[in-house]
């Protein structure tokens, strides 16, 4: 397992951008595959991108394709999620998770971060 921490979330306007970042300690960050995952106030945890762990396939929710976008650089074992045309149901507590897949339920990961929040304003 790796240890996760997520930074850069925030306050941000709707249609506003946002980058996030997922940084990764231990040396083998770069065999897993990397997800990215929201829950919002009473709301099921939901998937929202995945990126496997050569950075060349990549994974959307329907609700963020298009907006959002995944890469990593394992050089500094970080992944990111870049986030524009933000809107406010995209607000909620933001998680990576790294793992040998990255099934859309969470579901048997090994790894997660504790998260952060990103709350868009109207």
């Amino acid at each position: 397992q790796v240890q996760l921490v997520e930074s850069g979330g925030g306050l941000v306007q709707a249609g506003g951008s946002l980058r996030l970042s997922c940084k990764a300690s231990g040396r083998t960050f770069s065999s897993y595959s990397v997800g990215w995952f929201r829950q919002a106030p009473g709301k099921e945890r939901e998937f929202v991108a995945a990126i496997t762990l050569s950075g060349l396939s990549t994974d959307y929710a329907g609700s963020v394709k298009g907006r959002f976008t995944i890469s990593r650089d394992n050089a500094k074992n970080t992944v990111y999620l870049q986030m524009n045309s933000r809107k406010p149901e995209d607000t909620a507590h933001y998680y990576c998770a790294a793992g040998p897949a990255i099934p859309h339920t969470g579901l048997g990961i090994g790894s997660w971060g504790q998260g952060t929040q990103v709350t868009v304003s109207p």
